[in-house]
């Protein structure tokens, strides 16, 4: 059962960064970042340099600057693979926690795959956590691994008083480097959907259904053109109702978050099967998934 709860996070306003590229950008969290009119970046030189912004992307909690004047003077950090993290690696967790910069904490990959809930209300899912020390002005700081390689951007905290109690989150690095590369390319994340507004679960619940209930179907989306019927009403007003999406590409879907956290794994333009029950048949459709809208 996926992990979900309540995270404190660093107020924004301060924060760490990770230089991305040479050719100037720096990643760090959205919330850092939130409301702000201005930012600058400080390195570890002592220089302090304007920064604009690139772009964000909300869900996962990740901003893109551009430091114009940094182009070909810092050193990129070494990309790491947090697919193959395993529960008690070693981690490394750097930021300028309370203000103090450069501060090194240590500790474990203590689990993986967590989805966390911000303080956006927002679900950021297959988080790592660790129990390396993550305080106010740690977020979007680099988690590293024992070679020096970015395994995480350090996010969120999991504490009643809003210190430090031992359990930390780090967005993984694989899901940054697919994030950055959009932000950078387009100054957005293409977000896949499968154009079907979904029952809700407690709706579903109360009608005795199994999977996730088709209540309409977008105009022209994919989920049209492959044929997912939604709710109607026929000619003598009887309630009919849509398809029961029961799978995505074989792997069986519950929720309404199933359902969603299986798209979203997805890039646009990509095709999924969805397995559908209409009636006393289970059907499986091709869906090609198209932008969402925000």
């Amino acid at each position: 059962m996926p992990f979900a709860m309540d995270a404190t996070q660093v107020p924004r306003g301060s924060g760490s960064g990770i230089t991305w590229d040479r050719e100037g950008h720096v990643i760090t969290n959205w919330h850092v970042l939130k409301g702000a009119e201005r930012a600058k970046a400080a390195f570890a030189d002592g220089r302090s340099l304007p920064a604009r912004l690139v772009g964000v992307d909300v869900h996962h909690d990740l901003a893109v600057l551009h430091v114009e004047q940094a182009k070909e003077l810092v050193q990129p950090i070494a990309l790491g693979c947090s697919s193959a993290l395993q529960v008690g690696q070693k981690v490394f967790a750097i930021g300028n926690p309370f203000g103090l910069d450069q501060t090194l904490t240590s500790g474990v990959v203590s689990g993986l795959g967590r989805d966390i809930r911000s303080v956006t209300g927002r679900t950021i899912r297959g988080v790592v956590q660790t129990d390396a020390a993550i305080n106010p002005g740690n977020s979007g700081g680099p988690l590293l691994d024992s070679n020096g390689e970015l395994v995480g951007v350090n996010t969120l905290i999991y504490s009643p008083s809003g210190a430090w109690a031992g359990v930390g989150f780090a967005i993984p690095s694989d899901t940054v480097a697919r994030v950055v590369a959009q932000i950078i390319r387009h100054g957005h994340v293409a977000r896949a959907a499968l154009g079907v507004v979904a029952a809700s679960d407690a709706q579903t619940r109360a009608l005795r259904l199994r999977g996730i209930l088709a209540l309409a179907v977008a105009p022209g989306s994919g989920a049209e053109r492959a044929g997912v019927r939604d709710t109607r009403r026929d000619s003598t007003g009887r309630i009919i109702l849509g398809d029961m999406i029961v799978a995505v590409d074989g792997e069986e879907v519950h929720t309404v978050e199933d359902l969603v956290a299986k798209v979203e794994g997805h890039d646009v333009g990509e095709f999924i099967t969805l397995t559908v029950v209409r009636g006393r048949e289970t059907i499986d459709l091709s869906v090609e998934l198209m932008e969402k809208k925000e």
